[in-house]
């Protein structure tokens, strides 16, 4: 029988969770994703995504250009690994800059893809690999992140409505699904900001259609969790 493990405890010197059951102990290690990687993290994120946002998926694409990106962050680019050497998590971060009305210009990050295999999901790892991911964010140096999410899955690790910190989209419109973390507290100070997001994010989907031809075949199906995901991705926040 499979079991269902929960996160319990952080050691920051090695860099590795411990997480339990009431029976069985499991330590996994977050570290920083290596080249030999590139393939399973690949194979892990098409496996996370598929039909889950749409029929299919391209997060596995995006995976792999964003690599040679100059916004990049090899430092910011984390796996989740299990003590057998088996890669179960990942999460890619790269620069991103907010624009006030004045054109002053503040960088700030954004991550995603951020992959959890299916058969470890709903059990703390991604929540391990964010706050694993702030901390070193913070180390570095960077104040804000701007993300584009379902809020469900990312309030309770301190994200709130981009309307709260008057971050807006290029034309000035607050997406319900922009979402804004400050590492630093008071890095915003309420002056309206644009948000612009990496091309490093923009790709060729007929490139992404032949890249995943690469991979073992899977079914594209149509599921109610890509209507969940329409719904948040085109909502946007009016003044009531």
């Amino acid at each position: 029988m499979q079991a269902v493990f929960k996160y319990t405890e952080y050691i920051e010197e090695s860099g590795d969770f411990k997480m339990n059951d009431n029976e069985t102990k499991l330590t996994v290690k977050i570290r920083n994703e290596r080249k030999e990687d590139y393939r399973i993290v690949e194979e892990l994120t098409r496996k996370a995504f598929w039909n889950v946002n749409e029929p299919g998926c391209n997060e596995h694409y995006l995976a792999h250009i964003l690599r040679g990106h100059e916004d990049f962050i090899p430092g910011l680019d984390f796996v989740v690994e299990t003590p057998d050497g088996t890669i179960v998590g990942n999460v890619m971060y790269t620069l991103a800059k907010l624009k006030d009305e004045d054109g002053r210009e503040m960088p700030v990050l954004t991550f995603g893809p951020i992959s959890v295999h299916p058969a470890y999901q709903r059990m703390g790892i991604g929540r391990m690999m964010l706050e694993h991911s702030f901390a070193k964010a913070a180390e570095m140096g960077y104040e804000v992140i701007v993300i584009y999410g379902n809020p469900d899955n990312y309030v309770a690790r301190g994200f709130k409505s981009c309307k709260k910190y008057n971050v807006c989209r290029q034309d000035g419109v607050y997406p319900s699904a922009m979402l804004v973390k400050e590492l630093k507290e008071g890095a915003l100070d309420g002056r309206k900001r644009f948000y612009q997001e990496s091309p490093a994010y923009s790709f060729d989907g007929e490139a992404a259609e032949e890249f995943d031809r690469q991979f073992e075949p899977m079914k594209k199906e149509y599921l109610p969790c890509q209507e969940e995901f329409y719904i948040h991705s085109h909502s946007v926040i009016v003044d009531g």
